[in-house]
């Protein structure tokens, strides 16, 4: 301790508890950061996978409707010739 916290010991303590509080906010504020980085990151790969699957049910909705105005198919024409 120097001679004024040695004169006056709580404002040392005051002192000490103010550099604390700075930390932990410094701390709080890195947190919240990295925080924000994740949820936007996240966010984007929400965006990517909804578009993803925007396009495989419109993929999927027009194969119904080209298969529905197609002739009905013979399953035995789709065995392979070595059965």
């Amino acid at each position: 301790m120097n001679e004024a916290q040695q004169q006056y010991p709580e404002a040392a303590s005051e002192a000490e508890r103010l550099a604390d509080l700075e930390i932990r906010v410094s701390a709080a504020e890195d947190l919240v950061e990295t925080l924000n980085r994740t949820i936007f990151r996240q966010q984007q790969q929400l965006d990517l996978l909804q578009a993803q699957l925007r396009h495989l049910h419109r993929q999927m909705t027009s194969a119904a409707e080209s298969n529905a105005t197609q002739a009905p198919r013979d399953l035995r024409e789709d065995i392979p010739p070595h059965y």
